[in-house]
């Protein structure tokens, strides 16, 4: 239903739009689980965005949301402290 609704916008919109809402999947203590990874693809399926916030301590946040973004098969698309943009991989502007 609300994946429709995304269709509409342009990835540079919906990445705009990513980066205003709060994070849309938090990775907490237990690190990059498979129902992490498993959210943040149904999430991708319906949104093309998704926003993931770091909830742990890592040491370099950068490769951290690389691993995840090559996990669920997305591009990361960019990021800012403890939080990442992720977008669906065959998604164009």
């Amino acid at each position: 239903m609300a994946g429709q609704e995304d269709t509409n916008y342009s990835l540079k919109q919906l990445i705009k739009m990513a980066k205003a809402k709060h994070a849309d999947v938090r990775i907490g203590k237990k690190g990059i689980t498979e129902g992490v990874i498993n959210e943040i693809k149904r999430r991708l399926e319906d949104h093309k965005v998704v926003k993931v916030k770091i909830g742990i301590d890592v040491d370099d946040k950068r490769e951290f949301a690389k691993k995840v973004a090559e996990l669920a098969g997305a591009k990361l698309i960019e990021v800012r402290g403890f939080t990442f943009i992720l977008a669906k991989k065959d998604v164009s502007d």
